[in-house]
């Protein structure tokens, strides 16, 4: 069986840019309020930021951490909780990440304001609460 191959148009620089902010806006109104209203230091690892950045064509929402372990206290590192896949013009896979490392597609080709609302609602796309 062969494959076929299909042509998709990458982001601009501007539409990554205007998705971005959007994210940006709706990580600091909805997630943080909600999820991380203060830091709580732990003698063992805690959440410290909310944030989301771009990897090609795919917006990940991220989970800073910070270890309380006397053994590397103070160490930091990330954990993604969701994953924007562009799919063509306006429309996106939204995807969560197996305890595993595998992303799976939670919702295909959704709207950008669509998947902002799965975030906001469903329990696999949403950061750890602390």
């Amino acid at each position: 069986m062969q494959r076929q191959r299909v042509w998709v148009k990458t982001l601009s620089k501007d539409e990554k840019r205007t998705i971005a902010l959007t994210c940006e806006r709706f990580i600091a109104e909805v997630l943080v309020p909600r999820f991380l209203p203060e830091v709580r230091p732990t003698r063992f690892n805690y959440p410290v930021a909310l944030y989301g950045k771009w990897h090609g064509d795919r917006y990940r929402f991220l989970q800073r951490y910070r270890s309380g372990f006397p053994d590397n206290a103070g160490e930091e590192f990330d954990s993604a909780f969701a994953r924007l896949d562009h799919e063509t013009g306006d429309r996106f896979h939204l995807m969560w990440q197996r305890h595993t490392g595998q992303w799976l597609c939670l919702r295909p080709s959704v709207t950008l304001e669509e998947a902002l609302r799965l975030i906001e609602t469903e329990g696999l796309v949403q950061p750890n609460p602390p």
